[in-house]
């Protein structure tokens, strides 16, 4: 089982769902593909702006991130997707049409709402022409931000650990602030001093292909010493 760590502090995007979701849907969807694609549709039609809001099946099926959480095999979680929509076109929770796209047929799927009935009228009386989408729809696996890396890896925030992070964010890369607390965890020494001495190592020192620049024995002598801080045993 894969463990959540937990939503980061601070605000957070949200996506609304009906009341009628909870009373009623969530009652009858007994297919857990199905149920993962109705919340992904909402999330989808969530991202969009305009008159009419539309989920692209073509766009879920190359959506690897969603289709990985229905399977781990590729093929099986395609599969399981397309019986997914038909389960939940039949069930009433989404419209599909079919249109004439840049290339080729698009399968266009719209939430079961007033605006998407609308849309539906508006394909079939000619009202509404599709004509591609240039930007896809697709989950994108966010990282956790700054703040909240360091509450669950190293302690609880106070105001000067803040500014010292907000202070980090804009100074090194967001992948040297991961892999630096990474290394502080590993190596049970969890405060910022030590974290902020490995960036600080890796910036003047340079960090070879994303690998730490190690120091050298002379380095870990002195530390061990205590005669400087900001070498680190890494």
């Amino acid at each position: 089982m894969r463990v959540f760590s937990g939503f980061p502090p601070g605000k957070t995007r949200t996506v609304a769902l009906p009341n009628l979701f909870f009373t009623e849907l969530l009652q009858s969807i007994d297919d857990l593909a199905e149920m993962k694609l109705t919340l992904y549709c909402f999330w989808a039609l969530h991202q969009q702006d305009g008159q009419y809001r539309y989920v692209i099946r073509r766009e879920v099926l190359d959506d690897a991130v969603f289709l990985g959480g229905i399977d781990t095999d590729a093929a099986k979680a395609r599969e399981r997707t397309l019986e997914a929509f038909e389960r939940a076109t039949a069930r009433g929770t989404l419209l599909h049409v079919t249109v004439e796209g840049v290339a080729a047929p698009e399968d266009l799927y719209f939430l079961n709402t007033t605006r998407g009935r609308n849309a539906i009228q508006a394909i079939e009386q000619g009202r509404f022409t599709y004509g591609g989408r240039d930007c896809p729809v697709a989950l994108v696996v966010e990282r956790p931000n700054i703040f909240a890396l360091y509450e669950q890896n190293i302690g609880s925030l106070t105001p000067m650990i803040a500014e010292q992070l907000k202070q980090a964010e804009d100074e090194y890369p967001a992948e040297w602030i991961e892999e630096a607390i990474r290394l502080a965890v590993e190596r049970n020494a969890r405060n910022w001093r030590y974290v902020s001495a490995i960036l600080n190592r890796w910036q003047t020192e340079g960090k070879d292909g994303g690998q730490p620049t190690q120091p050298t024995e002379a380095d870990h002598y002195r530390y061990i010493r205590g005669e400087y801080s900001d070498i680190i045993d890494y």
